[in-house]
């Protein structure tokens, strides 16, 4: 394996941090013995500058390239953003309707699959699709109840690794 450039971030699938390297877990180190890393990163990803500097965290993150492209948002090298989960708005949920259809009839079956809603002698008494003339029902009021629901992409979890010992990146 070649030298690692200082502050270079690779995929590490061990469940340890070799030597000379950390995780990207957001940790602090002391700038007092990381001079060269902290020249590189400064408090790009945490740390006060005087006495800490700390490592990109990127537990539960994707790393993505800074700056813009066409039709693309600005990011800012460090900068976060995403959630793990969302809560959907009335606004962002399509326009839908839900309808409701009943039959003034007794009810023949218990099961609801693919019937209408009739009189019966128990709650949850259905009457099949085809029988009985069918009435509307007033509409179905709004749906959901405000909760979150997962905003993750398919993944699999593996270490970001961050050499702390390797040769200073010269600049082009």
């Amino acid at each position: 394996m070649s030298e690692p450039f200082l502050a270079e971030i690779r995929i590490f699938a061990g469940n340890f941090a070799p030597r000379d390297w950390a995780f990207c877990n957001g940790q602090l180190l002391p700038i007092s013995q990381n001079t060269a890393l902290f020249s590189l990163i400064g408090t790009t990803y945490g740390g006060d500058g005087r006495t800490t500097t700390a490592l990109p965290d990127l537990r539960g993150r994707l790393p993505m390239h800074p700056g813009n492209g066409p039709g693309l948002t600005q990011r800012r090298l460090g900068q976060r953003g995403g959630n793990e989960t969302v809560t959907l708005t009335e606004s962002q949920i399509p326009s839908h309707a839900h309808t409701a259809t009943a039959v003034d009839r007794v009810a023949r079956t218990s099961r609801p699959d693919g019937n209408r809603l009739a009189a019966g002698r128990a709650v949850g008494q259905y009457v099949d699709a085809g029988a009985g003339s069918a009435a509307g029902m007033t509409p179905l009021g709004p749906t959901g109840g405000g909760q979150e629901h997962n905003n993750l992409m398919p993944y699999l979890a593996l270490n970001y690794i961050i050499a702390l010992i390797g040769q200073y990146p010269a600049r082009n």
